[in-house]
Order: structure tokens, then C-alpha cells, then sequence
């Protein structure tokens, strides 16, 4: 039996799931492979053990520190650890929460054919790798039939743009005339913790005036096709108590924006687009689990966090690359973008990441890789299966054989792209740069919440490992004071 860390024994009860449905070593676990690091790592792995423990039970212990609900010393605020356990204690029915959000999010998915989702940073970026990585790509494309009966999704309130925001209110417009017909009909999800951020209140104003002059300002649609997703206090609760929005979802305290995916901000979309929340939810409690118990060497977080951190500290080596091998992740390496330097980047610390997404980026950014600085690690991200059928080269006549791809012909895509995987890795490898595999055996609802929580356990990890809060965002609440000071006069 594995070993639970000295003085988390009232925590693990907290963790241990009531009904454990998959082994987190199961077939579809994802794995983290570095052994392409070690000639540059050596024995320093064996030196940060006792380091990586401490870390690893100093961001345990923050969750149970969260939970007693006492005095959050000065050095700890803010304290957003409550992530951690979130995807098992909703899976063991707390608050009855994620049966209410699978039950108004089908009444929602069969009342629209078009959601408008209103959010910024983590209240958007989180969703749109769900969105992307487990949702058909094209989607909005799709006649509903062919979309699994959900609506199409559009994101704005994620910026100031006029051009975007006008488009999209001018669509609606034009495409939405007959409110009894469900193929023209919209409604909105919007995100905001406190109510404040003026990105997605402004958007929320623009678009809550197209929807009531579309629907009626006092009708009953103009309230239920309206679902806030904020926190217990603030603008946006207060608003919609005044409004009376019918169906309204929390954003915990104890939770910061960049970790909420696993909260209603990231879930209940998720669910209105037909996504297995349950098992986003499974895979996430099943990587923390392993995270928790197992050790260096069988564990993706601490191994990921070890060879990353000594590769920054001992080689300089502090941009961090995920190389996504495929279109479904892209938007899932945008938002580890958006945790890693919100998380670090204080105190003058912090590597810079950087998505790409292969092999699309070997003809841009692959050269720089290769032969420039020598100041990145790069983690592949690799899905083994793909999820729909493989699509195999064709033959041609021979008089047709101009581009010589007969010699290829009856290869399938995935067999193409497992080439390119192997010949980038060995070029690098034989020019004496590093690289790491992130392996999921298919890219389902599982194998993305484990993925997403295991970046977020690391990205935790690591800035406890290097004496930094991995809460709170000061640089981003600086900008925003500006601007209010601009805008409102000071």
C-alpha cells in the first residue's frame, strides 16, 4: 500500500474517493516520458527529492488549510487551493451541484441552437480547450442533427474589440428573426466572479439588450435564457438577483479564475455542448490521486515539475514549449499559457510559455527550435489514437504520380504524423536539445481532465518549490486599476 505523507491523513479522507471508478494507472492514463532530458539532468533529480515532497505536501496541506475555514497567514493570501479536491467532491454529491448543472444544462441545450458564452481568462480560456479538444472542429458548421442536438457556441466579453463584438451582435441579428422557432433561437452563459471585469460587463450589457429586445425585456425567455456563473457576492450576483435570473451558478471561493475549469465556469458550458462532465471530472480526481500517493518516477506532476525546473535552473533553459502533435490541443496549451505565467511570473521569476502546434509550427517556429537559443525544453503533447476514423493516402495512376506520393500511398495520417513525431524528437536529440513526451492514449473527456488538473497541480508545485504564491494575479489587477483611473476619471 502506498504511503500517504506525514500529517495528511485527515486530507486523504477528504480526497479518497467514495465510489472509485478508474484506476488512475489504468489503460487511459496519461503518461510523462523525460528520459530524452536526462543527459542533462544527471543525478540533480535525486537531490530535489526531498524538495519535491515538501512542495508536494506543502500544496496538500493548503487544501486542507482552505477547508478548516481558519486564518490564512500573510505569506499564504491568497490561498486559491480549493481546485484540488473540487472534481472528487463533486463526484461525491456535494451539494447535489453537478446534478443541477446536468439537468438545467439539458433544459438550456434543447431550449437554444445558439449559446452565447461571455467571459475573459480563465473564465473562457478553460471551456475553449474543452470545447476544442472534445468537440467536433467544426461544429457550428454542423446541422444540429449532425452536433448531437446542442447549439453552436461563440465567445465574446473576452476582449475590446469593436469589429468582433459587432459581428456577432449583427449575426444574431440577421439570423435570428422568429423567436418561436428553436433553430433561431439564443441565450447566453455569462462568467464573471465578482461582476467587475469590464471586458465581459460591457459585452454582457451589448448583448443582454440584443437578447430582451429579441425576446421581449420582460418575457419569461429573457430571464431563463440568461445563466450567470459568479461568485456568492458582488456586481454580477447582485444584478442578477435584481433581474430575476431564474438559474444561477456559484464560483467557489477558494478557487482563482485561471483554476476554475472544474468549476460551473468550464463544466456547465461543457455540459450544454454535450461533453462527458463526469469523466473531465474522473480523470482529474484520478491525476490528483496519483499525484498525491505515488512517487518521482510515477508520477507525471512531480516528474514534470523536476525536469522542468532543473532544466530552467542548472541550463537557462526557461521558455517552456508545448509542442501539441495536432489542431484538438491548441487551445489547451493557450490555456496552460495563460496558468504558467499568471501562476509564476512574479518577482522578477517565471519561464515564458509558448504553444505550438506541429506539424503546422516545424514551418515556422521548427527552424528556431533547432537551431536557435538554447533556452527551451519542449514537452510534446501526443494523443495515440485518434478520434475519428484515419483517413489513408490514395493511390494514383502512374501517369498521375507527379508529387512520387505512390510510394507512401495506403499509409494512414496517423502513421504520417508518427514520422514526423519520431524524426523532430531524434533531430533534436541528435543536436543535443531536450524533449519530453505527454502522452494520452486518446484524446476523450477523461484523458483531458487529467490533463488540465495535472498542469494545474504542477503549475502549484512548482511555485511552492521556488518560494512562490502560485495565487493571485497583482500585475493584472495593476493594469486594471489604469484603466478604470482612465475611463471613470480617477
Amino acid at each position: 500500500m502506498t504511503s500517504v505523507p506525514t500529517g495528511l491523513a485527515h486530507l486523504s479522507k477528504s480526497l479518497k474517493p467514495k465510489h472509485s471508478k478508474v484506476d488512475p494507472m489504468a489503460a487511459n492514463a496519461l503518461t510523462y516520458d523525460a528520459s530524452a532530458c536526462e543527459f542533462l539532468i544527471g543525478n540533480q533529480r535525486g537531490e530535489l527529492l526531498e524538495r519535491l515532497h515538501q512542495a508536494r505536501q506543502e500544496t496538500l496541506a493548503d487544501v486542507e488549510l482552505l477547508r478548516s475555514g481558519g486564518d490564512v497567514p500573510a505569506d499564504k493570501q491568497p490561498l486559491d487551493s480549493g481546485f484540488i479536491d473540487l472534481p472528487q467532491r463533486l463526484l461525491n454529491g456535494e451539494d447535489g451541484l453537478l446534478q443541477r448543472m446536468e439537468t438545467s444544462a439539458r433544459h438550456l441545450r434543447e431550449s437554444i441552437d445558439r449559446m452565447v458564452v461571455l467571459g475573459i481568462g480563465g473564465s473562457y480560456m478553460g471551456l475553449r480547450a474543452l470545447f476544442e479538444a472534445l468537440c467536433d472542429p467544426y461544429h457550428n458548421e454542423r446541422p444540429r442533427s449532425k452536433r448531437n442536438d446542442c447549439p453552436r457556441l461563440y465567445y465574446e466579453g473576452n476582449n475590446l474589440d469593436n469589429d468582433s463584438i459587432s459581428a456577432l451582435v449583427d449575426l444574431l441579428q440577421t439570423q435570428c428573426t422568429d423567436p418561436a422557432d428553436l433553430a433561431q433561437r439564443w441565450g447566453i452563459v455569462v462568467i464573471s466572479k465578482s461582476g467587475g471585469t469590464l471586458e465581459t460587463a460591457v459585452a454582457f450589457r451589448v448583448f443582454r439588450e440584443a437578447l430582451e429586445n429579441y425576446y421581449g425585456q420582460n418575457s419569461a425567455a429573457s430571464r431563463e435564457l440568461v445563466i450567470p456563473i459568479t461568485g456568492e457576492q458582488g456586481k454580477l450576483r447582485d444584478f442578477s438577483q435584481s433581474k430575476g435570473y431564474g438559474t444561477t451558478f456559484p464560483i467557489p471561493d477558494g478557487v482563482g479564475g485561471r483554476f476554475s475549469v472544474f468549476t460551473a465556469v468550464g463544466l456547465y458550458p461543457a455540459a450544454v455542448l454535450g461533453i462527458d462532465i463526469r469523466a473531465l471530472l474522473q480523470g482529474a480526481a484520478d491525476i490528483t490521486e496519483q499525484f498525491r500517493t505515488a512517487p518521482v518516477g510515477e508520477n507525471p506532476v512531480l516528474d514534470y515539475v523536476a525536469t522542468c525546473h532543473l532544466l530552467e535552473r542548472d541550463h537557462g533553459m526557461d521558455l517552456r514549449v508545448l509542442s501539441t502533435w495536432g489542431k484538438g490541443l491548441e487551445a489547451a496549451g493557450l490555456w496552460y499559457d495563460q496558468l504558467l505565467a499568471e501562476s509564476l511570473g512574479k518577482q522578477e521569476q517565471g519561464a515564458t510559455p509558448l504553444t505550438v502546434v506541429n506539424t503546422r509550427d516545424l514551418h515556422s517556429r521548427g527552424q528556431q527550435h533547432q537551431e536557435g537559443k538554447r533556452d527551451r525544453v519542449i514537452t510534446n503533447v501526443i494523443v495515440e489514437t485518434p478520434s475519428r476514423e484515419s483517413v489513408e493516402l490514395p493511390a494514383v495512376d502512374d501517369s498521375l504520380d507527379k508529387d512520387q506520393l505512390n510510394r507512401i500511398a495506403g499509409k494512414a495520417f496517423p502513421e504520417l504524423l508518427q514520422a514526423a513525431i519520431d524524426g523532430t524528437n531524434k533531430a533534436y536529440a541528435d543536436d543535443g536539445r531536450p524533449t519530453a513526451d505527454l502522452t494520452l492514449p486518446r484524446l476523450d473527456a477523461y484523458a483531458v481532465g487529467q490533463l488540465l488538473q495535472m498542469f494545474m497541480l504542477a503549475t502549484v508545485v512548482e511555485g511552492r518549490l521556488i518560494g512562490i504564491n502560485p495565487y493571485g494575479q497583482p500585475g493584472v489587477e495593476a493594469y486594471k486599476k489604469n484603466m478604470g483611473d482612465i475611463l471613470y476619471g480617477g
